[in-house]
């Protein structure tokens, strides 16, 4: 059963076009990644999603309803955590959960057992009265997405929830949001770090406000079935790629780290003659290996497919 159906969504500002007609489906327990470039559209999409944006054409339902015609109705439904921080900076921890519970109407019989939920979810025993702003950023983000669930809703919005926030932390986050998952609740999360989108059971690739690639991580590394990928470590990467994107069989090539990835046209070429090659040009090359696409490989290829457009 799908959570969330979106057709043709198209939101515009004037002449501007922030969203162009997305098209996709979200099932019922899904972590669905939303991953793009900073200004592809990612949060302006998520805000009509939540209501919170009147779509200027195409339709969107979240759990069955319509967010042009019942943005109230959503809002009901729906737990919300936005790319800036959510919380009231002035009020504890405590003073911050009761505010949201009242908010989102949790009934006071149910109110003790949401709240400690919330403080034991986030680790802040003992830190009721804090202020959040005194509060390292793995905390600040946990408390924040328990005030988003305090009323259980069965779908769940996530808008960049990890900016700024240290590796130990973002991993813990995520174990969160897949606890969630597994007790049914539907995730849909922005985000623009592709180690995190490993964790989506599916993800869309948005660029310039135009769904650009849709699929699993799998599916959309297949992209890549007939263009083997070759990883080259040398001392002088710019030459080397200089003098890669010269050669016909070389489709593209972009820095990886401290390596250099080149995408071949076909399986035809061997990493000893780009060896070879290279070294025709006095460019030493420390190794050369096949290695499998990353999601990196992945929304560079899509990214600049779409900019060709």
């Amino acid at each position: 059963m799908d959570a969330i159906v979106v057709t043709d969504l198209t939101r515009r500002f004037g002449s501007f076009v922030a969203v162009d007609h997305v098209s996709f489906t979200v099932r019922t327990g899904e972590i669905f990644g939303f991953l793009g470039s900073n200004g592809a559209g990612k949060s302006t999409t998520i805000r009509m999603l939540c209501g919170l944006l009147e779509p200027t054409s195409g339709t969107a339902l979240v759990g069955g309803i319509d967010v042009k015609r019942d943005p109230e109705g959503v809002k009901a439904h729906i737990g919300y955590m936005s790319q800036k921080f959510s919380l009231y900076e002035l009020l504890s921890v405590d003073q911050n959960i009761r505010l949201y519970a009242e908010l989102y109407g949790v009934a006071p019989e149910r109110f003790a057992e949401r709240r400690r939920f919330v403080i034991e979810m986030a680790g802040l025993h003992g830190r009721e009265a804090a202020l959040p702003r005194d509060l390292p950023g793995g905390f600040r983000q946990r408390l924040a997405l328990g005030c988003a669930i305090l009323h259980e809703p069965p779908i769940l919005f996530l808008d960049e929830p990890t900016g700024g926030v240290d590796p130990i932390s973002r991993r813990q986050f995520w174990r969160l949001i897949d606890q969630l998952s597994r007790s049914g609740v539907t995730v849909l999360v922005t985000t623009h770090y592709l180690d995190e989108a490993e964790y989506c059971h599916r993800l869309a690739l948005i660029h310039a406000g135009k769904l650009a690639a849709l699929g699993t991580t799998g599916e959309l590394k297949q992209i890549f079935a007939d263009r083997p990928i070759v990883e080259i470590r040398t001392r002088r990467s710019v030459d080397v790629m200089r003098a890669l994107d010269a050669m016909e069989d070389v489709e593209e090539s972009s820095l990886f780290g401290t390596a250099v990835h080149a995408v071949l046209r076909s399986g035809g070429v061997s990493p000893a003659d780009l060896v070879a090659r290279l070294a025709l040009q006095r460019l030493e090359v420390e190794s050369v290996e096949p290695v499998q696409p990353s999601l990196e490989d992945v929304f560079l290829d899509v990214v600049e497919k779409a900019a060709r457009k």
